[in-house]
């Protein structure tokens, strides 16, 4: 006969095992030898692992709270996206139209006080010139000044309601308008 090993029966090991584990599993069920027993106390390692083989994934519910969440945040990131490429298009145009108005507005070399206007691809622009009194020009004595002021202002629009306009101020001498006038144009060979 085999001397009895301690915490378990005479003879075979994988009974004695199998006792074991029944005798944790009526214990972490909650009932031991068919009768009711309190539940384990909260152990290191112990808590975890009954909240574990209880909690196998989310519920439902869980999930469709995350994918709402998930998706709301996808919504304003597209429209932020969206929002800033509008932006962009906008400032383009208004970069295209201030570079306009500008180019217009320097290209008169000899204002002559008057209006233009003309269109080039989606822009409308028209350009205002007109002469301004400078009496502090005027020399003392003098029926004539010797310089004149023009202002020139140009005004771009663009998609119904865009708007910018350019306006400066150009000083031409006296001597130089005449001269512009009585010029004899060069024939073309």
């Amino acid at each position: 006969m085999t001397p009895a090993r301690p915490g378990g029966g005479a003879g075979n090991p994988r009974a004695a095992a199998r006792a074991l584990i029944s005798k944790a599993d009526a214990f972490a069920t909650g009932r031991a030898n068919g009768f009711p027993c309190p539940p384990p106390l909260p152990g290191p390692g112990r808590a975890s692992h009954t909240r574990a083989s209880r909690q196998r994934g989310f519920t439902l519910l869980e999930v469709l709270v995350a994918l709402a969440i998930l998706s709301l945040a996808v919504v304003v990131t597209i429209q932020g996206f969206a929002q800033g490429l509008r932006l962009l298009k906008l400032s383009g145009d208004h970069q295209e139209a201030m570079a306009l108005a500008n180019q217009k507005a320097r290209e008169t070399l000899l204002p002559v006080a008057g209006r233009d206007e003309g269109t080039e691809n989606a822009f409308h622009w028209e350009r205002t010139t007109k002469a301004l009194e400078a009496p502090d020009l005027k020399p003392a004595g003098a029926a004539e000044p010797r310089w004149h002021i023009y202002e020139i202002t140009v005004q771009v629009t663009w998609g119904g309601s865009r708007r910018v306009e350019v306006t400066t101020l150009r000083t031409v001498s006296v001597a130089a308008e005449t001269r512009s006038t009585t010029a004899v144009p060069v024939p073309s060979r």
